[in-house]
Parts: structure tokens; sequence; C-alpha cells
């Protein structure tokens, strides 16, 4: 229903963001260069392509590869812009200039043990860079009679730990442990309170551990595979009996488009991959996968499995509860973890390049010039108008 209620800044948003009577809508999608942001730019480039422009605003970190997108950079209905989401000017400048009608907001920094050794950057990113966001949201949109949505894609993290038993649901009290989930727990209530105030549209999600192609090999899984490969120690936290909920990311990128078209406004959605394992089995399986893929002898990569001090904090369990979002948009975690295993293992094994250039740092040179090659061609068609 399209309406403005008593007090309300904007209007109430309905499922689908496209407006009539125009071509394209303006889609904004931060840290669209990192792991799931490039699955989801890529989803949204060709599986909308008649309906949406993108815009990826990615500020180029370490995490951030524009290689991930080299198959769809060179599409018409895809934009890059390097940037930093807590630079309010620059915000203000997109927002003014391409009217978005709905931002994915994805950029994050999200490595929990450089979170420990350096809060305050998290801080800086995760919080104050979305609450830059959400006030250029607010100012260009309000009083607008377009269906405009703030999609805020958050972490499990920021409920805490579980013991043996339970699960997180959407009314699960925050309790973060780590500097990384107080900084995303801190970016939800934002997003939350910026509707509560000002009715601004918003939607949430918040997902179990991501794993599959593109990872940056500073997480668990890909840090494994190019260890084991190298024959190099795999560092196992603790005694390796913490428990995660592994969610392929293409699934996760699945669930984000239909939360984003049908989720309903106001509304948080878990995303888990109703697959929970213990950290030691997922990094024996790893070593089974790459062993037979390399030829090798079964047990080659698990004698390198190295048990080091376990994290600060290190939170015991997840596990998502996930039946709001089956319930109402139908949607359930298509890839098991068996199959999604080997196939990430396999992507791994099968694109040495891109491993190397992330070890060697030359994928920051690609980055860079892959960002002036977009800025030269962006003044060359405004130049030509």
């Amino acid at each position: 229903m399209n309406q403005k209620g008593e007090g309300q800044e904007f209007l109430v948003a309905v499922p689908e963001v496209a407006r009539v009577g125009q071509t394209k809508s303006n889609i904004l999608i931060t840290g669209g260069a990192g792991f799931i942001g490039s699955h989801l730019v890529r989803r949204f480039v060709l599986n909308h392509s008649s309906k949406y422009h993108i815009v990826n605003f990615d500020k180029l970190t370490y995490a951030g590869n524009l290689a991930n997108l080299e198959d769809v950079e060179n599409q018409e209905n895809y934009e890059f812009f390097e940037g930093d989401i807590a630079d309010r000017e620059f915000v203000r400048s997109l927002f003014e200039t391409y009217q978005f009608d709905g931002v994915l907001h994805l950029a994050a920094e999200s490595h929990v043990d450089r979170s420990i050794a350096d809060p305050t950057e998290f801080v800086r990113t995760n919080v104050l860079g979305t609450c830059t966001l959400l006030q250029a949201a607010r100012d260009i949109w309000k009083g607008t009679d377009r269906a405009v949505c703030f999609y805020h894609v958050s972490t499990d993290e920021v409920y805490g730990s579980l013991g043996e038993e339970g699960y997180f649901t959407e009314q699960t009290p925050y309790s973060p442990r780590s500097p990384y989930a107080a900084s995303k727990a801190s970016s939800d209530h934002f997003v939350r309170a910026f509707h509560e105030t000002y009715g601004l549209p918003v939607k949430i999600s918040n997902c179990s551990n991501n794993y599959g192609p593109h990872q940056f090999p500073e997480k668990l899984i890909p840090l494994c595979i190019k260890n084991m490969v190298e024959q190099r120690p795999v560092p196992v936290y603790g005694d390796g009996s913490n428990v995660r909920d592994w969610l392929y990311v293409e699934d996760h990128a699945q669930a984000i488009d239909l939360v984003f078209h049908h989720g309903r406004i106001g509304e948080t959605y878990n995303i888990g991959g109703n697959c929970e394992v213990r950290n030691l089995e997922i990094v024996k399986t790893l070593g089974r996968l790459v062993d037979t893929k390399l030829g090798r002898p079964e047990g080659t990569s698990a004698a390198l499995l190295t048990f080091v001090p376990d994290r600060l904090g290190h939170d015991y369990r997840y596990a998502v509860d996930f039946a709001k979002l089956k319930s109402e948009l139908g949607w359930s975690p298509a890839k098991k973890l068996k199959q999604g295993l080997a196939e990430t293992v396999l992507w791994y094994l099968e694109n040495p390049g891109w491993v190397a250039a992330i070890h060697d740092g030359s994928y920051q040179e690609r980055n860079q010039q892959s960002s002036r090659k977009a800025d030269l061609e962006r003044a060359a068609r405004v130049g030509a108008h």
C-alpha cells in the first residue's frame, strides 16, 4: 500500500523497487568488490538487467578485488565508483546524482581477528559509514513519492554465542562478544532507529558463516585450502570444537534478492545454511578434498593441522533459525555442504592466478587500473553529452 502515515517522512515502499514509466532504476550496492558483495552485484547485473542500473561503491581496501567482477565489468547496466562510505560529501553527491531507488549495504570491515587488533577502524566503517549512508538516504528520499528501500546486510554474530542447544531467531537479544560483532550490532541499531524515528523504509538480514569462490584467503576455508595446496601448517583455533552454520554464498545472494524484492519493510530476516559443523571437521573435510583433487595420499593435508591458542572471546556456536524467511518467502539453502565445499575447493585449485595476485599484492594494482578506467569512461560519457 503506497501511502504515508501521520508523522512519516517517506512513502511506505511496495516490494518492487522498479518504477512504472522509467527504463531502469538506479540501485546502489556498497562493498560490491568484496566476497559476498561481488556475488550479489553479479546476480543483480545479470538477472535484473532490464530493470536496474547497478552502481557498485567500494573503498577497495585489502579485501576488495575488482577481479571478482571481470565478467560483468563491461555490462551496460553496471558502474563502479571507488570511495569511502564514511565520506559524507562523496556519498551525498552519489545520492544526488543517481537518485537511488534502493540501497543494498554490504560494505563492512568483517574479519574478527583484525577487529581485535584495531577496533577503531571497525567503528569508523561499520558504524559511522552506515550512519553516513542512512543520513544521505534520508535527506534525498525525504518527501519523495517513489517507493524506496535501504537494505542492510548484517551477521548472526550480533546475537553472541550459543551453547549446545538452541538457535538464533529474529527475537534473540543482541549480545556481541567481539569488536566486529559490536560494530555490526551498532549498525543494525542505527538502521532500525532511522526506521522508527524517521520512517525510513529499511530491511535487515543477519546471515550465518558464508563460504564459496572469491573469499579472501584470511577466512577459515580459503586459508585452509591455500595452506594445504602449499603444504604449509594449517592453523586451527583451540581444539577445533567451535560450531558454525555454513551458508554457500550464492544461496545467500539469492536470499538477499528475495528479501530486497519481497520482504516486508521494517523487518529483520535471518539467513542460515542449515548446516552446523565443527571447525575441525570442516578442516578435515577440506583436507580430504584437496588430497583427492591433487592426487596426494589421503592424510597428507590432515598432517598439516596445527592447533593454535584460541581466539580472544571466541564464540562457541552459531546456529540460525531461518523459519521466518522460509515461511514468508519460501527460501531454503539449495547447496549441500559436501557439494559446496567440493565446488569451492575446485574453484581455488582452478584459479591459482587469483590466489597468487592476492598473495603478491598485484590485485591492488589491477584494482587501481580498473578504477581509473571506470573514471575515464564516465568522464568520456559526460563529455559526449
